[in-house]
């Protein structure tokens, strides 16, 4: 699964520490998201579709195959 939540973060100018303490987990959790080594519970990608303003499957997609 690519997700976009690094080029959203750099859109509102947070750091991967802001960003983890408005969401409430640790700056290594989203650093594993970005890179793709860890997929997130569906609240927090629910959280990240919300604090960014956007539907979790533009934030978040699937790749065929």
């Amino acid at each position: 699964m690519k997700n976009l939540v690094k080029v959203e973060r750099a859109r509102l100018n947070l750091t991967q520490a802001e960003l983890a303490k408005k969401l409430g987990v640790s700056r290594q959790t989203i650093h594993a998201i970005e890179k793709d080594k860890f997929n997130p519970s569906v609240t927090l990608a629910l959280k990240m579709g919300r604090l960014f303003k956007l539907p979790v499957e533009e934030l978040f997609i699937i790749e065929e195959g």
